[in-house]
C-alpha cells in the first residue's frame, strides 16, 4: 500500500476558500497536521510561489499544486474534492479536484517515479471520474493505491507487472526511467506502442517526431505533457517519442531515433539538457503547460514544420533565440512558438556571459588579494615608468627549496598573486565566449573567446568583450541556419562555423570597431580616475541604487560587472577602480543584512514565520556578499522592500566612495577584510546602509498598508529569472 496518502489527508466536498492560495494553505496545514511537514506556512509559501509562476490547473477540472520544500519530511499527497470550484489557471475553467504534491528537497528517484505515475493518471477521464464518484476518503486512498501500487512495489524491489502496465499492451513512446510507461500507455498512447511496427503499418509517409518535456520542479507537468503529446500524435497519425527530463532518472532518447526524426517538440520551462543532440532539426517550442493544454496544436505544428524548409531549427546547446528558458517565461501565441523579444534575448545573452565570467573574477581577485596579504605591496611595484613584477621574478628564480630573501610567505604570496592575475586575464575572453555560447550554443564558444582575446589585445576591455561576444554569437548563429548536406553537418559545429565566425567577429573588431571602442574605454577610465569629492559620491549613490534594485538581477549584474571589469587596472596610483569595487560590494551586502535586522530584531511580528527563518540565514548571506538572500522578502513585499534596500544601498555607496575605501577582492564580503583599504569606514558604510534600510522598511510596514489583491501576480527580478508571487498570500500584518 502507498505511504503517500492516508484518509486523514483526504477531504470530500469541502469549502477550502475562494482562491487557489486559500486552498493551498488549507492543504498545507493538512499535511503539517499529520506530521509530514514541519511548517505549514513555509510549505504553503513554496507551493504558492510555484503556482504563481505557472498555474497548475489542467483540463478537466483538475489542479495539481506542488512544490519542493525544506519543511516537508516525506513525500506526501493531500486531496480535496471541492464543494465550489476554484481557479487554478486551467484553460477550460475552474477546478473541483485538487491533489497537492509535497516533496522534500532531497526526495529520491523512487518517489518521483510514483508521483509522476499519479500525475499521468490525472489526465485520464476514467481516473478523474472515479475520484468524483468516490463516497469516502478510503475510496480515494484505494484509487491512488491501485494506480501507483505497482510503482511502489517496483521502488521496493518487488517483481511483477503493475496493472497499468498490463493494460497498456506494450511500452509507451514516452521515454523515461520512471517505470511509469504503462500509465502513459493507459492514458491513450498504448496504441502507438512499438516505433518500428507503427511506422511500418502507417507507411513511409508517417511523420516521425521526437520531443522533450521539462518543468522547473520536474514532478507533474513534465510527465503529463509527455503523455498528452504522445496521445495527440497517435490521433494525428504521427510517431512521437518523448524524453521526460524530470526529477527522477532521465533515459535519453536513442541517438538513432533522434537522427531519423523529422521534427522536434520542446515543451519546456527550463533549458533542454544536451540540446545539441537535436541540432538542425525543425523545432516547435513552447512552455510545458502548453503541452498539457494544447497538445494537438503542438503536434500539428511539428508535422507542418517537418516539411517546411523555412521552419525554425534547433541551433545547438545553450540558450539561443527562442531558448527553452525564454519560452517558459514568454508564453505562446496563436502560432504556438515562444514569443521572445530581442530585448529579452539580449538580456539573457549578456547575463549568461556575466554569470560565466564571475568565477574567473572571484577566484582570481581573491587570489590576488591573498597574494598581497602574504607578500605585501612588494609583489608589484612601479619603477621608471615600467611595471616590475616581483612575483614573476620570485617564481622564476626561486623555489620552495631555495626561498627568496623575503622568505616563505612572500614566495607563497607571489604564487597566489600570479595565479590570480592569470585567472583575471580570462575575464574579457570568458565574457565574450559565453555571450556567444548563449546565442549560438557550442559552435559560438571558440569565436567568442577569440574575439575577447582580440579585445584585450586592442585595449578595448569590457566593452570590447561585449561587442565581440555579440558579433561572434551572431555570426555563429547565422552560419547554422543554412540547410547543408548531411555529409557536411558533422564538420559545421567543430570546424566550419568556429573558423568563419572567428574571421568575421575578430576581423570586424581588429579592423573596424576595436579602435573606437578602445578609445572609449580609455576615456571612461580617465574619467573615473578623475572623480573626486561630490562626483565620486554621486557615482557611489548610483552604484548603490543599481546593486539594490533587483537583488542579483540584470541591473545588479551590470553594476557588478562594471566594477570587476576595472579591478585589474586598479592600483595605489589609480585607486578609482578599487574604490568602485568596494562601494559595489558594500552596497550589495546591505539588503540581506537589513532584512535580517528587521525580521529578527527590530520588528519580528511584522514578518511571517518563514520570513523570520529566512532572516536568520540572511545574516550570513549578507556578510558573504550574497544579495540574493533578500529575494524571499522582496518577492513577498516588493513595493516596500525594494525602495528600502535602494535607499540603504545609496547610503552605503556614497559613504564608501567619500571615504576612499578600496577593495582588491571582487567577492567574499567581510571575509576578505584583509583586501579592504580603510576597513573601518567600509564597515561604517555597510552598517549605516543596513540600519537605514531596516528602519525605512519597518516604517513602511507599520504605516503604509497594502490593499489585498486577488489573483494578481507581481514580477520581481531575481537572479537571471523573475520570481512571481501570488498576492493573495500577502495580507497586511496587524500592528
Amino acid at each position: 500500500m502507498s505511504t503517500l496518502i492516508s484518509t486523514d489527508l483526504v477531504g470530500l466536498d469541502e469549502d477550502l476558500g475562494a482562491s487557489s492560495s486559500e486552498v493551498i494553505r488549507a492543504l498545507a496545514a493538512r499535511v503539517a497536521g499529520v506530521g509530514r511537514a514541519g511548517n505549514a506556512a513555509s510549505l504553503a509559501d513554496d507551493a504558492i510561489k510555484r503556482e504563481a509562476s505557472v498555474g497548475t490547473g489542467v483540463p478537466g477540472g483538475i489542479a495539481i499544486p506542488h512544490a519542493r520544500s525544506a519543511s516537508v519530511t516525506e513525500p506526501t499527497l493531500a486531496f480535496s474534492r471541492l464543494a465550489r470550484t476554484v481557479d487554478f489557471g486551467a484553460p477550460d475553467g475552474d477546478a473541483d479536484i485538487v491533489f497537492m504534491i509535497a516533496v522534500p528537497e532531497g526526495a529520491d528517484g523512487d518517489h518521483m517515479t510514483v508521483l509522476s505515475t499519479l500525475a499521468r493518471a490525472l489526465i485520464r477521464d476514467d481516473f478523474t471520474a472515479a475520484l468524483r464518484a468516490a463516497a469516502t476518503p478510503a475510496d480515494i486512498v484505494k484509487l491512488v493505491d491501485d494506480e501507483v501500487g505497482g510503482e511502489v512495489d517496483a521502488a521496493r524491489g518487488v517483481t511483477g507487472t503493475s496493472s497499468a502496465e498490463e493494460g497498456a499492451g506494450g511500452a509507451s513512446h514516452v521515454s523515461d526511467a520512471s517505470g511509469a510507461a504503462g500509465a502513459a500507455g493507459a492514458a491513450g498512447a498504448a496504441g502507438a506502442a512499438g516505433a518500428a511496427g507503427a511506422a511500418g503499418a502507417a507507411g513511409a509517409a508517417r511523420v516521425r517526431l521526437v520531443g522533450v518535456t521539462a518543468c522547473p520542479t520536474g514532478i507533474a507537468h513534465t510527465y503529463m505533457a509527455a503523455d498528452a503529446l504522445v496521445a495527440a500524435a497517435k490521433r494525428l497519425g504521427a510517431d512521437l517519442q518523448i524524453e521526460t527530463q524530470g526529477s527522477g532518472k532521465v533515459t535519453p532518447l536513442d541517438p538513432a531515433v533522434i537522427a531519423s526524426a523529422d521534427a522536434v517538440i520542446f515543451a519546456v520551462d527550463v533549458e533542454v539538457r544536451d540540446k545539441e543532440r537535436f541540432a538542425g532539426k525543425p523545432v516547435v517550442q513552447g512552455p510545458v503547460k502548453r503541452g498539457v493544454d494544447e497538445p494537438a496544436a503542438m503536434v500539428e505544428e511539428a508535422i507542418a514544420a517537418a516539411s517546411n524548409p523555412a521552419a525554425a531549427r534547433v541551433a545547438g546547446g545553450g540558450a539561443g533565440a527562442g531558448s527553452a528558458a525564454g519560452a517558459g517565461a514568454a508564453g505562446y501565441g496563436a502560432g504556438g512558438t515562444a514569443r521572445v523579444g530581442f530585448g529579452s534575448s539580449l538580456k539573457t545573452w549578456l547575463l549568461t556571459g556575466v554569470s560565466y565570467m564571475i568565477p574567473f573574477v572571484a577566484g582570481g581577485g581573491l587570489l590576488i588579494a591573498l597574494g598581497f596579504l602574504l607578500g605585501g605591496d612588494r609583489l608589484a611595484v612601479t619603477a621608471s615608468g615600467h611595471t616590475v613584477n616581483n612575483a614573476v621574478y620570485a617564481l622564476t628564480n626561486y623555489s620552495l627549496v631555495h626561498l627568496p630573501p623575503q622568505g616563505l610567505l612572500f614566495y607563497l604570496g607571489a604564487a597566489a598573486f600570479q595565479i590570480g592575475g592569470l585567472s583575471l586575464g580570462f575575464l574579457v575572453a570568458a565574457l565574450s565566449g559565453y555571450i556567444a555560447y548563449a546565442m549560438a550554443g557550442r559552435p559560438g564558444i571558440a569565436p567568442g573567446f577569440v574575439a575577447g582575446a582580440v579585445s584585450v589585445f586592442l585595449g578595448a576591455g569590457f566593452i570590447g568583450g561585449l561587442a565581440g561576444g555579440l558579433l561572434a554569437g551572431g555570426a555563429a548563429l547565422l552560419l547554422q541556419k543554412p540547410d547543408v548536406p548531411r555529409w557536411l553537418r558533422g564538420l559545421m559545429p567543430v570546424v566550419i562555423i568556429p573558423l568563419l565566425a572567428s574571421i568575421v567577429a575578430s576581423g570586424l573588431l581588429l579592423l573596424v570597431l576595436g579602435g573606437p571602442i578602445a578609445w572609449l574605454t580609455r576615456e571612461l577610465s580617465l574619467f573615473l580616475n578623475s572623480l573626486t569629492g561630490s562626483g565620486a559620491v554621486l557615482l557611489g549613490v548610483i552604484l548603490g541604487l543599481m546593486m539594490c534594485f533587483d537583488l542579483g538581477g540584470p541591473v545588479n549584474k551590470v553594476a557588478y560587472a562594471f566594477a570587476v571589469a576595472g579591478l585589474s587596472a586598479g592600483s595605489a596610483a589609480h585607486p578609482a577602480p578599487l574604490e568602485i569595487m568596494a562601494a559595489v560590494m558594500g552596497a550589495g551586502m546591505v539588503p540581506p543584512l537589513a532584512m535580517a535586522l528587521a525580521s529578527t530584531v527590530l520588528y519580528r511580528r511584522g514578518f511571517s514565520d518563514a520570513e523570520r527563518e529566512n532572516g536568520k540565514a540572511a545574516w550570513l548571506l549578507g556578510a558573504s556578499f550574497i544579495s540574493e538572500g533578500a529575494i524571499p522578502f522582496a518577492a513577498a513585499d516588493p513595493l516596500r522592500v525594494i525602495p528600502s534596500t535602494m535607499i540603504g544601498g545609496a547610503v552605503t555607496g556614497a559613504i564608501s566612495m567619500a571615504a576612499g575605501v578600496t577593495s582588491e577582492a571582487p567577492h567574499g564580503g567581510i571575509f576578505v577584510f584583509f583586501a579592504i583599504g580603510n576597513l573601518g569606514m567600509w564597515v561604517v558604510a555597510i552598517l549605516s546602509g543596513t540600519v537605514v534600510t531596516a528602519f525605512v522598511l519597518v516604517a513602511l510596514k507599520r504605516f503604509v498598508r497594502r490593499r489585498p489583491l486577488d489573483a494578481e501576480s507581481v514580477d520581481v527580478a531575481a537572479g537571471d529569472a523573475g520570481a512571481l508571487v501570488d498576492q493573495e498570500a500577502r495580507r497586511p500584518v496587524a500592528v
